[in-house]
């Protein structure tokens, strides 16, 4: 029996988990797939928005406004990549000088701090690589970048370490309302709780359909992109939108605070809620629709694409609230952007619906700082020098193109909540993210998998499930 239950394992879900754990509660994160961030929270535009697109008064402009302010000190307890490189909203055609003037008032409606509409010259100045065609833009210095998996990771962590339990590969298939909390069946058994929270992305309107009469339905919006190269980093330095169109922010070109360049993404609603496929029309028109805002992108630095899903509620907004004829059921639903900014805030505000709810008191364990994975190509020659003495590991280049460790691949499996995939090595360490995507390193990294967890090699999957990448043996 739990207090709480949180249904699903990407940002939003993890950063609730999170805030949970400041006090005391038996909670636990049940999650489908055999990982977390392995949705929605994997794939976007890794973006930090600074709050002047969503509508004011809306659930989307508050916890934007909010979670974007969070996110710096937020990287500094939890110790992952974050940067405030600011953003551009690029005007380039003299009809529409008019929306960008509105863009701006609405940005500053919304508590925006510090926008400006810049001029044709002073736009060149900040990106000589912008189109020739622009004209002016909507300037907000507040707009960032992170990494959204290693977000999501540090928040899981801490969660974890602060007493949140975690159980994956393990699916929700009937939930029933009792007099007092739920009883959920899923693939792995019978689990009981007081309140439940419904943070379960795409699935999330399968979720709440289970205990509500008041139906929802949730469109899985398909967005795909294109990476570029390191060497392709700095052909802009801030994130570069084009003004918004029906659906969202349209194609940005955008560094990352990894090094590379992204482009995307697209917005296709379609019906398959595992439809992350990308396809040549779509990957077509990213390359075009970027180049209409950035001139003379290489895109020949290309190195993969892929494709994400935005869960799309028809109010196109946050549904953060208690289901009305279903007490302690918290839905955490149609957080599609900018909903990688705005899961702090969000996690924050359901934390104190439950506190409120169950009574909870403070946990004074409660531990916010956690440290990242020691990560060598960031540590001066010096310091390189004093981890590999102490650890040889650290001096054993498995992945070349992002220069990742043995050591450090061993400690993404070894840490709390560790890799257990060549995925979730990927995503803790960038082992298998660079040039040759992983074509060099995934054998180094499948042995020392098998290794650390006591299996064959022909059983590590590239993300669970039955996603293995050796067939057998003869």
């Amino acid at each position: 029996m739990y207090d709480v239950i949180i249904v699903g394992a990407g940002v939003t879900g993890c950063a609730v988990a999170r805030e949970l754990s400041r006090y005391r509660v038996k909670a636990c994160v049940i999650e489908k797939e055999e990982d977390v961030c392995c949705g929605t929270s994997k794939a976007n535009s890794a973006i930090v928005h600074a709050g002047f697109d969503a509508k004011t008064g809306s659930n989307m402009a508050r916890y934007n406004l909010e979670g974007n302010a969070l996110m710096g000190e937020l990287a500094e307890e939890l110790d992952f990549p974050f940067k405030r490189n600011g953003s551009l909203v690029v005007c380039l055609e003299k009809d529409s000088l008019e929306k960008l003037t509105e863009l701006y008032e609405r940005g500053v409606n919304n508590g925006v701090k510090n926008l400006r509409i810049l001029g044709r010259e002073e736009l060149i100045r900040m990106e000589p690589n912008i189109s020739d065609e622009a004209l002016a833009a909507l300037y907000a210095p507040t707009g960032g970048i992170v990494c959204p998996f290693q977000l999501t990771i540090a928040l899981a962590e801490n969660a974890y370490t602060n007493g949140v339990a975690f159980q994956f590969n393990t699916k929700v298939l009937h939930i029933e309302q009792e007099h007092e909390g739920y009883t959920i069946k899923t693939n792995k058994g019978i689990c009981k709780t007081k309140m439940l929270i419904n943070a379960a992305g795409v699935y999330g309107d399968e979720i709440h359909n289970m205990v509500s009469k008041e139906k929802i339905t949730i469109i899985p919006r398909a967005g795909e992109y294109c990476l570029l190269d390191k060497k392709a980093g700095n052909h802009v330095h801030h994130t570069v939108f084009q003004l918004p169109g029906r659906y969202g922010k349209g194609v940005l070109v955008t560094p990352t605070v990894h090094g590379n360049l992204l482009m995307g993404p697209t917005a296709v609603d379609i019906t398959d809620k595992e439809g992350t496929n990308t396809t040549k029309e779509g990957l077509e028109a990213v390359l075009k629709m970027a180049g209409n805002g950035v001139k003379n992108i290489p895109n020949r630095l290309m190195i993969t694409s892929f494709a994400g899903l935005r869960a799309h509620e028809k109010r196109h907004d946050f549904i953060i609230e208690e289901v009305t004829d279903a007490p302690g059921f918290i839905d955490c639903v149609g957080i599609e952007s900018p909903g990688l900014t705005s899961a702090p805030a969000i996690g924050r505000r359901v934390s104190e619906m439950i506190r409120e709810y169950l009574s909870l008191s403070g946990n004074p364990d409660f531990t916010a700082a956690r440290k990242g994975m020691i990560s060598m190509r960031r540590l001066s020659p010096v310091e390189r020098e004093a981890v590999m003495e102490k650890n040889p590991a650290y001096g054993a280049i498995v992945c070349r193109c992002e220069m990742i460790s043995e050591g450090e691949i061993i400690d993404a499996i070894r840490r709390p909540l560790g890799a257990r995939s060549l995925d979730g090595v990927k995503r803790r360490t960038r082992a298998g993210a660079g040039r040759c995507q992983s074509g060099f390193c995934s054998p180094k990294v499948m042995e020392i998998i098998a290794g650390e967890l006591g299996m064959k090699a022909e059983e590590v999957t590239k993300c669970g499930g039955e996603s293995k990448v050796i067939a057998g043996r003869k």
